[in-house]
Formats: structure tokens, C-alpha cells, sequence
């Protein structure tokens, strides 16, 4: 148990625990000793669905499951509906729950996993979240994805937000084993159960998105309820826009809000916003480069996924991949402005959702908005928005169509806005 063997090395003599879960504070050392799920039937190479969340036993099967050479899907409960898919499309051989352990019957494996399996190091399977089609299945070295960690960085009392099957809650959780920092998993990923945990345990990270980070807002949470201690908030997995950025740091002058960016195909992508209120980043890290190919970010990386297992390669003849966010670009900062599927054609007129909602979201009664494209036999397409008013507003649907028809060109405002919640999944994103 190599892996682990390190781990306790570098938690050797520290005093204060690694996880707090609850009524629990779990020092690292009490995790590793801790009794075990029965792995004995689970060999390297094998493909194996973890199901869990940032708990001592899942943390302690996540471990040994690296030290097995396994290759390792996690997954929550939350997806539960998606399971059979996810099982099936990664070949999985056995899947642990807490101390269960159920084999299950697979298909040969795919070549990109044997290859993996034939080097001896451990893999890891993530699926992507994009909300058309249906789900790929990355495939990573789990070895080359801990390489990065081994380069000392300093650490603070992080709260765990995102969660056990995103590469983001994956990345927090092994920065702060290999760094000994302190973690805390949430009870649970609502507004008030999050500020209560930040408030009851001093938390000084708290990594989210930009609509959890809106629907703060729209509780009223903040500025009252954000305790002293919380001295960053980053946000990612989704494009923030600049009318809720500029409410948060005005709200909370003394937060440093910072972006983060990534997908899951490149492993974890290092990013510096060029202000607390922009936008614009810069992303780098080692083995990353970065250009721009008709307004289109790409990026090569070394950490790069080994492939889809369900879908072709992404990647061009020399490794590049088109992240299709679209973005400008200023003295070496990125900023992104949309995604290439995002793109409404109206008469020949080209712009972006993003334009539309960024105007809907200035309009005080708007706490959420999702704009669309849609089919129409004149112009090829128009637009349609979702809007989910602010609690207790008196909104006025005419209102709103002539604030957005005082601040968008004719071709950009929405013909058609329908009033109802904004859909949101499980990982904070609109859907």
C-alpha cells in the first residue's frame, strides 16, 4: 500500500484532524486505520464503481483502490437514476457501497482501459456533464493525475462543495491530503446548510459556482450571513456573468473572488483572474499551452485524459483540444463569452446567449435566466428566455420585455419569455 504509506508519512505527528464530516473530525491517521470494505476479490487493472462522498470509508476504498491499480469510477447517489448507464458504459467489474462489495458481469474491456491496466498504474473514469447527449466517459492515468500534487502549495480550511464523482472535488480532496490541510464535507449543498458549516468551522475556501453562488444571492444570505472567516470564494463549471460578480464583490469588499477553469478531458488547469472583479483570466500550469483558433480557446495538455471510452478522440494530430468556449483575449488574459453551441443565428445575425442573459440579469426583479435559441421557418432561428423572478419582487412580465427592448438590438430580444424556475442539477449548473 504505497500510496497510502506515503500519506501517513506526511501526516506523521500532525495533530489536528484532515476531515470534518459531521459531528466528526477524522484525523488522517483514523482514516487509514479504520475498518475497510473486504477488496480482497479486486485485482489491478480492475474497473470498479466507488459510490459515495467525501466520507472517512469512501476516502479510505478511494485509497486503497489506487494502491490496487484499480480503475476507479466514482460515483453519488445523487446520479442513481444514471448508474446502470454509467456501469455499462465504463465495464465496470464491481461495484462498492460503503462495506458492500457486488461483482458485476462486464464486457471485454475496452483497449484504452487494457493498455492502462497493462502499465500497472491506476485509472480513473469521470463523465462529463454537458446537457446534450449523453454523457461521456473519460478515461485518466490516475498516476499522471497525482503527479501534479507532489509539488508542495500552501493550503486553508477549505469546504468541500463540489462533489466525489467532479474532477473539482476530486482535486480539493488530494491538494489537502498531500499539502495536510483540513477539509469539511457538507451535510448538505443548500444556501443556509453551506454558510452554517462556513460559519461553524472557520472556513477560509469555498469553492462553488457562479449559480449557487446567484442563488446566495437570492436568498439573502449575503452580505448577514458570510462569515468573517471566509477569505476566498472561487467559482467554475460554468461561464460567470459580470452583473453577479459585480453585486458579490460589492456585497463582500473584503472576499477575493477568483475563477477557476478546467474539464475534466485536460485534468486540472491552473488560472489567475486578472482582478477579484473580472472576468479575464490567465490559464497556465505545467504541461499547459494555450492559443486561440477563431475566437475558439484550445489547449494542449500533458495531463491530459487518455480518451473517451464510449466516444472518438477529441484531440487533433497534435494534441489540441477545442474547449469550445469562445473567448476574448487581453494582454495574455482569457475571458469566456459563450460556447460555440451557444451561438443564436437570427437572420444571418450572429451572437450569443450569454448577451442576452447578461442584459435580463441587470433588471432588479430577474434572479435567474436561461436564453435559447429557437427554430423559426422565417429567420432560422429567435430567441427564448426562462426567467425565474426574484422572491417577493412585484415583476411585471411587460416590464421586463421593455427594459430588454430599450437595452438589446431587434434581431437579440426574446420573443417568447416564459416565467418558471430556472432548471438546476445536481452539481449547481443550470441545465
Amino acid at each position: 500500500m504505497k500510496f497510502i504509506q506515503t500519506l501517513t508519512q506526511k501526516w506523521d505527528g500532525i495533530d489536528y484532524p484532515f476531515l470534518i464530516a459531521g459531528s466528526e473530525r477524522v484525523a488522517f491517521a483514523d482514516i487509514a486505520a479504520q475498518p475497510s470494505a473486504d477488496l480482497s476479490a479486486i485485482t489491478a487493472g480492475d474497473v470498479v464503481a466507488l459510490i459515495g462522498d467525501f466520507t472517512p470509508t469512501a476516502i479510505l476504498t478511494l485509497l486503497q483502490l489506487i494502491d490496487l491499480g484499480a480503475i476507479v469510477v466514482p460515483l453519488t447517489h445523487e446520479t442513481h437514476h444514471e448508474h446502470d448507464y454509467f456501469f455499462e458504459t465504463a465495464n465496470v467489474n464491481f461495484i462498492v457501497d460503503g462495506h458492500t462489495v457486488t461483482r458485476r458481469d462486464a464486457d471485454a474491456q475496452h483497449p484504452l482501459a487494457a493498455q492502462l491496466a497493462a502499465s500497472g498504474d491506476p485509472g480513473l473514469v469521470l463523465f462529463s456533464t454537458g446537457t446534450t447527449g449523453r454523457p461521456k466517459a473519460i478515461l485518466h492515468n490516475f498516476g499522471v493525475f497525482l503527479r501534479r500534487f507532489e509539488t508542495p502549495r500552501p493550503t486553508l480550511r477549505t469546504l468541500n462543495f463540489l462533489l466525489f464523482d467532479h474532477i473539482g472535488g476530486i482535486n480539493t480532496l488530494f491538494h489537502t491530503l498531500f499539502n495536510t490541510g483540513m477539509i469539511v464535507a457538507p451535510n448538505d449543498r443548500t444556501v443556509d446548510s453551506i454558510l452554517d458549516a462556513c460559519r461553524q468551522h472557520a472556513i477560509e475556501v469555498l469553492p462553488t459556482t457562479p449559480t449557487f453562488l446567484r442563488l446566495m444571492l437570492m436568498s439573502g444570505a449575503i452580505p448577514d450571513k458570510v462569515p468573517d472567516s471566509l477569505r476566498i470564494m472561487t467559482y467554475g463549471t460554468e461561464r460567470m456573468d459580470q452583473p453577479t460578480l459585480d453585486r458579490l464583490c460589492a456585497l463582500l469588499p473584503e472576499v477575493d473572488f477568483r475563477q477557476t477553469f478546467g474539464m475534466s478531458e485536460l485534468g486540472i488547469v491552473r488560472v489567475k483572474s486578472k482582478a477579484r472583479d473580472s472576468l479575464f483570466m490567465k490559464v497556465g500550469g505545467e504541461g499547459i499551452e494555450t492559443r486561440v483558433v477563431d475566437d475558439v480557446l484550445q489547449i494542449r495538455s500533458q495531463t491530459r485524459m487518455l480518451g473517451y471510452l464510449n466516444a472518438p478522440s477529441p484531440f487533433d494530430d497534435e494534441g489540441w483540444y477545442d474547449t469550445k468556449d469562445i473567448v476574448e483575449e487581453e494582454d495574455g488574459y482569457y475571458k469566456v463569452t459563450g460556447r460555440t453551441g451557444d451561438v443564436i443565428n437570427v437572420g444571418g445575425l450572429k451572437f450569443m446567449a450569454s448577451e442576452v442573459e447578461r442584459v435580463a440579469l441587470e433588471h432588479p426583479d430577474v434572479a435567474l435566466v436561461k436564453a435559447f435559441g429557437r427554430d423559426n421557418p422565417i429567420t432560422g432561428q429567435h430567441v427564448e428566455i426562462t426567467v425565474q423572478p426574484t422572491a417577493n419582487s412585484d415583476f411585471q412580465k411587460d416590464a421586463l420585455v421593455t427594459f430588454l427592448k430599450s437595452k438589446l438590438q431587434a434581431h437579440m430580444r426574446p420573443k417568447r419569455v416564459h416565467i418558471e424556475a430556472v432548471k438546476i442539477g445536481h452539481r449547481f449548473k443550470k441545465a
